[in-house]
């Protein structure tokens, strides 16, 4: 029989929905949308400004993943076990000031390297790492649809975020861009923060129901974990690579640097459309055979940027990625509840965050310095399209789901049914 759960899902006068696009509105303004998408856009003005190599400016983007990878697992611990709002409104201060000073940058690139490690320790409580597990207490029936709209906030990012910037960096430098965009992570962010809250109810079912999850060594005792893990941290080198350097690429292919930042509008539009598909794909399908469809999209455009001479053929390669990627976004989170609930949940999501960044560190250092070696990406890009299609393949040696935590366990009085709604 259904639960009053799943009938307040369908509605949109639910809660839920209203903090989930709270959750998605902070996404669009923290570190998985503001500093990933723009950081293409100011590669080549900061090269050119203090005459640093494209390798090392890509090493600073490298060090904010480290540091999200190192922080990831710690982070998750404490959304676990506090209110996630508790994390999210510091990140997001922080964040939204270490943005803004990258406006006060100077030549030493120590400068440079130090601000974009703050950004990544407060990184991923600013990110889906913070949200989702908020939004897994909301939702059973619908979970996929609400990891989509979630994670769609991101993808907006992507669609607008490098345009605006390179049109303030064409209009008032870099320096004033970079302190418009770090104010606006403020004043934006902070207010929508304080609505994200987890369901009560829910959490207080999942209190007191034994073995309603795995525990965090039960999860990494799975090899199930582990495929997760070595799917994102080989998708992760591919599509981080190909986002950080797709403007510098079609630039020095012809492509002036606004039609190039369009490119990584499309890749934007494609990740919004990949992550709203795959959500009400995640709510009807086995979950590993939507990861491995959308791995073998990105690994289509991947290889096909590889010989881009176009700006049409750099949209269509960044829009294979952008849908891609943007789907394997929903899934990761949505396999976690399904083999191992919510127990535990944030915590074995950081681990998987830092595959994600380690590899994310790795693919735009990678690509750096292919091209300062050979001046070129082609053949590396064909190569990362060939590891992007292997992780496809690695979805399909994942087994039927081994829990799942329902909200049909609980039972509502009207008056805490209309709290909730």
């Amino acid at each position: 029989m259904p639960s009053s759960f799943t009938y307040m899902e369908k509605s949109p006068r639910y809660r839920g929905w209203r903090v989930t696009l709270a959750s998605s509105a902070c996404v669009f303004v923290g570190f998985a949308s503001l500093l990933v998408y723009t950081f293409g856009v100011f590669l080549k003005p900061l090269a050119n400004e203090f005459g640093w190599s494209r390798e090392a400016v890509s090493a600073a983007f490298g060090l904010a993943a480290l540091s999200v990878a190192a922080c990831s697992p710690a982070l998750g611990y404490l959304l676990d076990r506090y209110p996630a709002r508790r994390i999210i409104l510091p990140c997001l201060t922080i964040f939204g000031l270490a943005f803004a000073l990258l406006s006060k940058l100077s030549p030493p690139i120590w400068h440079l390297y130090a601000i974009f490690i703050i950004l990544g320790i407060v990184g991923n409580g600013t990110a889906h790492l913070a949200f989702t597990r908020v939004i897994s207490t909301w939702f059973d029936e619908r979970r996929g649809l609400a990891f989509s709209v979630l994670l769609t906030g991101g993808a907006i990012g992507a669609m607008v975020l490098p345009s605006v910037a390179q049109s303030l960096i064409s209009t008032v430098g870099w320096r004033t861009t970079f302190m418009i965009l770090g104010a606006m992570s403020l004043v934006a962010g902070l207010p929508l923060a304080t609505r994200v809250r987890e369901n009560p109810a829910q959490l207080e079912a999942a209190s007191s129901t034994p073995g309603s999850g795995s525990t965090t060594a039960e999860g990494l005792r799975s090899y199930i974990f582990w495929i997760i893990v070595v799917v994102l941290f080989l998708a992760s080198v591919s599509q981080n690579g190909a986002i950080a350097h797709l403007s510098a690429l079609l630039t020095d292919r012809g492509v002036s640097p606004e039609k190039a930042a369009l490119a990584l509008s499309a890749l934007g539009g494609a990740t919004v459309l990949g992550r709203l598909v795959t959500g009400g794909l995640l709510d009807r399908f086995f979950a590993p055979r939507v990861g491995f469809a959308l791995l073998g999209i990105a690994a289509i455009g991947t290889a096909l940027l590889a010989n881009a001479r176009s700006l049409s053929t750099g949209v269509i390669a960044a829009a294979l990625i952008g849908v891609g990627m943007g789907g394997e976004a929903d899934v990761t989170p949505y396999l976690l509840t399904k083999y191992f609930g919510l127990r535990s949940f944030s915590t074995l999501y950081g681990f998987t965050w830092t595959a994600y960044a380690i590899a994310g560190a790795l693919g735009p250092v990678i690509m750096g310095k292919a091209f300062d070696a050979t001046g070129s990406y082609s053949r590396l890009l064909v190569y990362l399209g060939v590891s992007t299609l292997i992780a496809a393949v690695l979805m399909l040696f994942l087994p039927r789901y081994r829990i799942s935590v329902r909200h049909a366990d609980i039972e509502l009085s009207t008056a805490e049914a209309r709290e909730i709604i």
